[in-house]
């Protein structure tokens, strides 16, 4: 009789097939999709049995539908359009102005220890005072137009996105900065190459933040400082008592951000971190 040594058991090395992992991921969206839209069903129906069950005058606050035939009127005339293509006009400019001044500034403070010591309170203290507090300077020096609902955009968004661009700078281990500079690194790519992709996690938090502010400040400067935009259609609702067009544009203001917010600053956050993100290094 002879002995044959014991053959270890097979185990499978199979993975789930690229189809199979589609559907999962799909499967997974569409489920948290459909939890995050459950809420405002609730809310809407809230709503609509409220105002039928109280009584409330209409031309106080208006029904459900009232409101969609609001948001029905205004997309066949095309106001809609008109004036939330002038909201996200300014709100474009107003962000490419804060990340051309609100990036390099964060970056300078970031390198220097003397520069953020000196900043820091007052960029915790700007943070608080940006954006809405600072419309009535913007209004009286530049006028009331699109210089001065930029210029608020911009306020809202800098000191936001400057302070955590330098978070960012400074959480960049100290050894990778060191052996740059050893290396003689030219400091235009240092810029480029170590401390911009370095911050950049922080840099696009910094962004959401900021777009936040700005979103919020833009609403506030149109209703006041401008003739046009989403701002300016709710304050010229109020004024003929249009509630359902007040709700109406409300509801557009909310939906944009959350496409804004949930479409593409989520998803570039996140990229952005698991590319660029670095654990921070106690310095």
């Amino acid at each position: 009789m002879t002995l044959r040594p014991a053959v270890p058991a097979r185990t499978s090395t199979r993975t789930a097939p690229p189809t199979a992992v589609r559907g999962g991921q799909l499967s997974r969206r569409l489920k948290a999709a459909f939890w995050f839209v459950v809420p405002f069903v609730v809310l809407i129906v809230i709503w609509a049995v409220v105002v039928e069950v109280s009584g409330v005058e209409r031309r106080t606050f208006p029904q459900v539908t009232d409101v969609a035939r609001a948001f029905g009127d205004m997309w066949s005339s095309g106001e809609l359009f008109t004036h939330a293509g002038a909201s996200l006009g300014r709100m474009g400019l107003g962000v490419v102005a804060a990340l051309l001044t609100g990036i390099p500034f964060g970056v300078l403070l970031g390198s220097s220890r003397v520069a953020a010591a000196f900043f820091t309170p007052l960029l915790r203290f700007s943070v608080a005072l940006a954006g809405i507090a600072w419309i009535p300077f913007a209004t009286l020096w530049l006028g009331y137009g699109e210089r001065a609902v930029i210029f608020i955009v911009w306020n809202a968004m800098f000191f936001a996105l400057a302070y955590n661009t330098m978070l960012g700078v400074q959480r960049i281990p100290t050894q990778l900065i060191r052996a740059a500079r050893s290396m003689g690194t030219p400091r235009h790519r240092m810029f480029v190459e170590v401390l911009l992709p370095g911050a950049l996690p922080n840099i696009v938090t910094g962004l959401r933040v900021g777009l936040g502010y700005g979103w919020r400040g833009l609403v506030a400067a149109e209703i006041i400082a401008a003739s046009a935009g989403l701002g300016y259609s709710i304050f010229l609702a109020q004024k003929f008592f249009r509630t359902d067009v007040i709700i109406a544009f409300m509801i557009l203001i909310g939906v944009l951000w959350l496409i804004i917010d949930r479409g593409l600053l989520a998803p570039l956050e996140r990229r952005t971190v698991e590319r660029w993100g670095m654990k921070a290094v106690n310095v």
